[in-house]
């Protein structure tokens, strides 16, 4: 089928192209998606109030279908709040903390264990749950500050997140943003996270032998500068941790886990994926936040869980304000431009992202190689940000661009951007993105981030290979 481009086809295309050159520049990129959705909606509506209202409209549709992931991510940190103040978390991960004998135990362990509770809470929270407690164990038994700041890193903003299989906020993203099923996304991603993940922490940790084998990085155990958070209107902090007994702790920390080892079974069973395993995951966090509040606070517990969830809300929009303008403009790339600005395309098209990308398979000879290579160069540009989701709004309908070219491999190009995208920008190599990791192990951010760089870029030259025998 032969499209032919119009002005809203290569306006858009340029418009990429800026996007992407601001985000190499480190600069924000909200004005320019703002002032490309407004002469999109000119030159489609010849009109100034329509093209005026339909900036506004589009914000409203990307919230409307960002909505979702936004709501579970807070409320998942808001939930960890309640962990991290009561000091439940402590008591979750301590029985772990007499299994780190050695360097080479606490490394692995700390790396996988903070890989299972960032799938479940998200990696920021994460730190913040286990940081505390297992840094002095680790430094103890001969691992570096750095080290445990790298295992948590990697592990956590790398792996837990670029695959996201419990929450599923990041292949919900880039599977609506690509137009495809979130379980196409997450099952191509599989393969791609198991090598991505492998490559990366296990060369990461031989540098990190070397390094100590050769006194380049020293234990230095009294120098230890844990993050801690301050205590605000009694939400947090060392007194509310006394209000819960040891054994109330110690049920609360058996029961949560086990709570959510049955929404994943559930999820097995019922065969629950995309906004069904979220809403199971996100309902399991409201009544763990609701029921050790209320434990907790006891009269006051109605109002600590108000004031939890708006901790929750204040991070979820704070993650997600530099995001909603990128997608509200990627999402005209889609039908969402009908949405907005009504029957305006041309009667073949199916999409602008889908027209470029038939048009590109008649003008240029695209193979699995450059389809690959071009979604982990743009992945990595966009993650340079250090969001790594505005990233992954960008590299959906690029994927879908070149698949549609090359004729196949939508879902794994759309993975291979996110984790691309996440890994550089989400984040282990942008300084300003590893600030949580280096904050609770107290290291310089600019060190944990030179210390990733050569282990995630070669973890993205394996990944990018395999994606090109998977294509």
């Amino acid at each position: 089928m032969s499209i032919t481009l119009n002005s809203l086809h290569w306006i858009y295309l340029i418009f990429i192209f800026l996007i992407i050159g601001i985000m190499v520049r480190k600069r924000d990129t909200t004005l320019v998606c703002i002032i490309g959705i407004f002469i999109l909606g000119i030159v489609a509506t010849k009109s100034l109030p329509l093209a005026i209202s339909g900036v506004f409209n589009s914000l409203i549709y990307a919230i409307t279908e960002l909505l979702g992931t936004i709501l579970i991510i807070s409320i998942i940190y808001g939930m960890s709040k309640v962990l991290e103040a009561t000091g439940i978390n402590e008591v979750m991960v301590s029985p772990f903390t007499k299994f780190i004998k050695t360097p080479t135990l606490a490394y692995w362990i700390i790396g996988i264990l903070m890989m299972i509770i960032s799938w479940f809470f998200w990696p920021s929270p994460a730190v913040a749950l286990m940081g505390a407690v297992l840094l002095p164990v680790a430094v103890k038994v001969g691992l570096p500050a750095i080290g445990v700041a790298v295992a948590m890193n990697l592990f956590g903003h790398g792996i837990a997140l670029s695959s996201d299989f419990i929450i599923q906020g990041a292949p919900k993203l880039t599977s609506e943003a690509a137009g495809l099923p979130v379980g196409d996304v997450i099952n191509a991603s599989i393969p791609l996270v198991i090598t991505m993940g492998l490559v990366t922490t296990i060369v990461a940790f031989i540098i990190l032998k070397r390094d100590m084998k050769s006194n380049k990085i020293r234990v230095e155990e009294n120098n230890i500068n844990i993050s801690l958070y301050s205590n605000e209107k009694g939400t947090e902090g060392d007194i509310v941790k006394t209000m819960l007994s040891s054994r109330s702790k110690k049920i609360f920390s058996i029961i949560i886990p086990i709570l959510f080892a049955l929404d994943v079974f559930i999820m097995i069973k019922a065969n629950l994926q995309g906004g069904d395993a979220t809403a199971l995951v996100g309902g399991t966090a409201i009544f763990i936040l609701t029921l050790i509040s209320m434990c907790t606070y006891k009269n006051k517990g109605l109002e600590e869980i108000t004031q939890f969830l708006i901790k929750g809300f204040q991070f979820g929009f704070k993650i997600f304000g530099p995001v909603i303008p990128i997608a509200a403009f990627f999402y005209m790339g889609d039908m969402g431009f009908v949405t907005v600005f009504g029957e305006v395309l041309p009667k073949m098209s199916q999409g602008i992202v889908n027209d470029l990308g038939v048009a590109l398979a008649h003008a240029v000879p695209l193979n699995d190689m450059v389809g690959a290579i071009t979604l982990t160069g743009v992945g990595s540009i966009t993650g340079l940000d250090g969001s790594g989701f505005s990233g992954i709004s960008l590299v959906g309908p690029i994927a879908r661009l070149f698949s549609t070219a090359i004729g196949s491999g939508a879902a794994t190009l759309t993975a291979l951007g996110q984790v691309a995208a996440i890994w550089v920008g989400g984040g282990t190599i942008v300084p300003w993105a590893v600030i949580p990791a280096a904050a609770i192990c107290g290291v310089n951010p600019f060190e944990l981030a030179r210390r990733n760089l050569i282990p995630v870029i070669i973890g993205l030259v394996a990944t990018t290979i395999v994606a090109m025998f998977i294509i």
